[in-house]
C-alpha cells in the first residue's frame, strides 16, 4: 500500500430479521414481523450497535423482503419497520430488497448487490468490513464480496453456507467483531 493510499471505511452489513428484531419461525423457517406492532428487537442489539459505531463501523442494514413482490406484505409496513429500526438504532442506512427470487435481481441475496451498493455510496472497503446475517443467503452473498461472514445460527431448516464465525447471540457476533484485527493499521 502506498503512502498516498486511501483506506476506505469500514462496515459492519446487518441482516434485519433474525439479527436485529425477532424473526417469527414456522417449520423451522423464518419470516419478517407482518406489522410494526409484532416488531420486537433482539437483546443485545441496540448495545451492541452503539459499541461498533464508538469503534468507528458505518451501520447498514440490507434486507431481502420478498413478500412485497409476492403480494403478502405492502411495501408501507416494511418501510415503517425498516424507519423505526433506522431512527431507534441510528442505523446509516437501509439497503431492502423488494424482488422475489424469480425475478433475477443483483441485489436480492444471496447476490451481494446491496452490499456493493453501499460500498460504492459510502466508501466502504469490503474487505475491511464485517455480515451478521441468520441465513445462507446472507452469508453467500458477504463470502461472494470479501466481507467476513458472521452466523447467528438458529439451526433453521434450510441449505447451510459456511462463515468465518459462528454464534448464537448478537453481543458474541460484536465481541468477535471488535476482536478481530483486519490489518495492521487498524487499531482496534
Amino acid at each position: 500500500m502506498g503512502i498516498n493510499s486511501k483506506i476506505g471505511a469500514k462496515a459492519v452489513f446487518l441482516d434485519r430479521d433474525g439479527v436485529i428484531n425477532k424473526a417469527i419461525v414456522i417449520d423451522g423457517r423464518p419470516y419478517p414481523p407482518k406489522s410494526i406492532q409484532e416488531l420486537e428487537i433482539l437483546p443485545g442489539v441496540q448495545e451492541g450497535i452503539k459499541r461498533l459505531k464508538q469503534n468507528k463501523y458505518k451501520i447498514f442494514v440490507v434486507t431481502n423482503q420478498p413478500d412485497v413482490a409476492r403480494g403478502t406484505a405492502l411495501i408501507h409496513t416494511v418501510q415503517v419497520i425498516n424507519t423505526f429500526i433506522e431512527k431507534k438504532l441510528f442505523i446509516d442506512e437501509i439497503f431492502c430488497c423488494f424482488h422475489d427470487g424469480k425475478e433475477n435481481c443483483n441485489c436480492r441475496k444471496p447476490n451481494p448487490g446491496m452490499l456493493i451498493q453501499a460500498s460504492e455510496k459510502w466508501g466502504i472497503d469490503l474487505k475491511r468490513s464485517f455480515l451478521i446475517g441468520d441465513r445462507w443467503r446472507d452469508i453467500e452473498a458477504a463470502n461472494s464480496v470479501g466481507v467476513i461472514s458472521i452466523l447467528l445460527d438458529y439451526d433453521y431448516n434450510e441449505k447451510k453456507v459456511e462463515p468465518h464465525f459462528k454464534c448464537t447471540e448478537f453481543k458474541k457476533a460484536v465481541d468477535f467483531i471488535l476482536n478481530f484485527k483486519l490489518n495492521i493499521y487498524d487499531k482496534n
